[in-house]
């Protein structure tokens, strides 16, 4: 699998007052992709809860480059950018098109928390090393 794809599609609400996306939008479509992504994956919400691990984020970061309106057909690609061996640390990389054309991109920087202990953890349940690892890679993908 080279990606992990999803077509967008806009709510009026999801306007800003120029007409074009909000940029509060872009970020929930990112966090949305991401969850489903892991989903799919078998990382799903109980076996979070489950194992008590959950997905933190350090930073998250959008580079607008191309307006979106919302008769736009936009979608959505994900890649992981960035792990640790150990897949503690990670960087996913969201990108949004229009057509072949770059509209946006959404970087994450997250890791990997004890939901009980509240504290940064290395994932030690091998479903949460195996869905990071199954997650299409970037071109430039690093192991940090």
């Amino acid at each position: 699998m080279a990606t992990f794809s999803k077509q967008l599609s806009f709510r009026w609400s999801d306007l800003d007052p120029n007409f074009h996306l909000r940029h509060s939008v872009y970020y929930d479509f990112g966090a949305q992709h991401r969850l489903e992504i892991l989903e799919q994956l078998g990382l799903t919400l109980s076996v979070m809860q489950k194992e008590h691990v959950g997905p933190i984020l350090f930073r998250e970061e959008c580079v607008f480059k191309r307006e979106i309106k919302i008769s736009d057909l936009i979608t959505m690609q994900t890649k992981l950018s960035k792990m640790n061996a150990d897949a503690s640390r990670w960087s996913i990389v969201h990108e949004l098109y229009r057509d072949d054309v770059l509209c946006a991109a959404i970087t994450v920087d997250g890791a990997w928390m004890d939901t009980k202990l509240r504290k940064l953890a290395t994932p030690t349940p091998q479903i949460v090393i195996d869905a990071l690892n199954k997650i299409p890679k970037t071109t430039d993908f690093t192991i940090l």
